[in-house]
């Protein structure tokens, strides 16, 4: 738990799994903890004899619930909520007719009325006559079932390899695809920091540069994790992306440097904190590359209020200036940003 919540694209997670999360992050690797954390949160959610009245009666319907409320630990405890949300619409259909009924009208001729007429004489021993669209129906239903078992063939057998493909489709109707949100992950995680002087020369060692901060992702050692379910950062999270690659591979990096050397409103919106705000706009913006990890509970870190220990890897990309940045913007079509 404590490595995916410090390795995903956002740390996002409430107050009550942080010292959790902490205190997973430390445990040695080979510990079952994270195995036991899952466990001990999910167990309240598995009811027992006797069955309150809500409880559904069906098995399909317990693991819907079961399902369900899995996944709203997880919304509430870790990022990506959004995938989270979306898991809980396919398992309403595991839900039968006696859950779901509250939902239909129990007047006279309705769906629901109807359906407890044809229970009743079904209870009472009378057969009711199919009638031909049920054949049809069937047929239809066992042959889409053999068309995608067939098809789920290759996917199976991608399954059990060792060198599986992630999200790819095997056939040119893409009925039947794989999907993983992470085929695999980063083993650490690095961050970009934006920082801006007012200096008129980068590289005078004596210019003082002052950093952004983002309304999310890391970057000051004391702010703790921010709770961010059910929303979702776009710009954070692109630049969790962004800082395992080059900027070069993320040109947009620098299309917003430009933006923030403007002091241009909606780039601002952004950021939690701007440096400069009240101020003149910074004459140079840089992009810092560091390397962060959770601080160890009860350690020199943590009794100074940091949540977070960082190392400077090097820089991401260089001091640029808005002057610098006009040829770059024109070679791509871009709106040269007006300096406010």
């Amino acid at each position: 738990m404590g490595k995916h919540l410090e390795l995903g694209e956002i740390e996002g997670c409430s107050l009550f799994f942080l010292p959790f999360t902490q205190y997973e992050e430390n445990s040695p690797a080979s510990s079952p903890r994270d195995v036991l954390f899952g466990d001990i949160f999910e167990l309240p959610l598995v009811p027992r004899s006797p069955s309150p009245t809500w409880w559904p009666t069906t098995a399909f319907s317990r693991l819907c619930v079961i399902h369900g409320n899995l996944a709203v630990v997880l919304i509430i405890s870790g990022n990506l909520s959004f995938l989270n949300w979306l898991t809980i619409v396919p398992s309403i259909a595991c839900f039968d007719d006696t859950c779901l009924g509250f939902l239909f009208s129990s007047k006279e001729g309705c769906v629901k009325d109807q359906v407890l007429k044809i229970q009743a004489k079904e209870a009472a021993g009378q057969r009711l006559p199919l009638r031909y669209g049920c054949y049809v129906r069937k047929v239809v239903n066992v042959s889409f079932g053999l068309l995608i078992t067939y098809l789920s063939i290759p996917v199976v057998l991608n399954l059990l390899n060792s060198r599986q493909v992630m999200n790819t489709s095997f056939n040119p109707l893409r009925i039947v695809n794989t999907y993983g949100a992470f085929g695999s992950i980063t083993k650490e995680r690095t961050e970009i920091i934006f920082q801006g002087t007012s200096s008129l020369d980068p590289n005078d060692p004596m210019a003082v540069w002052e950093e952004y901060e983002f309304k999310c992702k890391p970057g000051d050692l004391k702010r703790r994790p921010c709770l961010i379910t059910p929303y979702h950062y776009r710009l954070d999270w692109l630049m969790w992306f962004a800082a395992f690659q080059t900027y070069e591979q993320n040109e947009w990096i620098i299309h917003l440097a430009g933006k923030l050397l403007a002091n241009e409103e909606a780039a601002l919106s952004l950021i939690a904190f701007n440096p400069f705000e009240g101020k003149a706009p910074p004459r140079w913006i840089r992009g810092e590359h560091f390397r962060y990890k959770f601080s160890q509970p009860g350690g020199k870190h943590a009794s100074e209020g940091k949540w977070w220990i960082r190392k400077r890897i090097g820089p991401y990309f260089p001091p640029v200036n808005l002057q610098g940045l006009q040829k770059f913007y024109e070679a791509r079509d871009w709106p040269y940003p007006k300096q406010n």
